[in-house]
């Protein structure tokens, strides 16, 4: 079965990004290189110039089994990342309490856009936009009786 993961692009602060996303699921990052980790002879992808060498070129976060957040800071060369309202990244947690936890530590510093509710479709489900400006959608659907 295919497996899903949402990649993201940041200006420079994946990596606090994801330390901040480290807080809200736990476990550890699978992965983390930073430009300066290019071997020179693949130096000339994406023209990135030698202040950038900490900035992250890859970093994932496992978030369930099936699932990982995956992203990189954007170099210079390729222009500044917008960040738009075009995508949210939907979270099914296991528990009521894990929704609660997860839409709590994801806010912080955010903007809520609809608190944890019980809903018409079966599930406990609310929206936000973390600091970072990356939408959310925390739900745990209710087992069928």
């Amino acid at each position: 079965m295919a497996k899903t993961n949402i990649y993201l692009i940041f200006n420079g602060e994946a990596e606090e990004a994801f330390n901040f996303y480290k807080s809200a699921f736990g476990g550890e990052f699978g992965m983390m290189q930073r430009f300066k980790e290019i071997p020179e002879k693949d130096r000339d992808i994406g023209k990135i110039e030698d202040e950038e060498g900490e900035k992250l070129i890859h970093i994932s976060l496992p978030i369930s089994e099936e699932t990982s957040l995956m992203a990189s800071d954007g170099p210079r060369s390729m222009g500044n990342v917008i960040f738009g309202n075009n995508f949210s990244i939907y979270v099914e947690s296991q528990s009521k309490e894990e929704a609660d936890k997860i839409f709590t530590d994801l806010s912080v510093g955010g903007k809520v856009k609809m608190e944890l509710t019980d809903t018409f479709w079966g599930a406990y489900y609310g929206m936000l936009e973390d600091k970072f400006g990356i939408n959310w959608m925390i739900g745990y659907t209710y087992p069928k009786k």
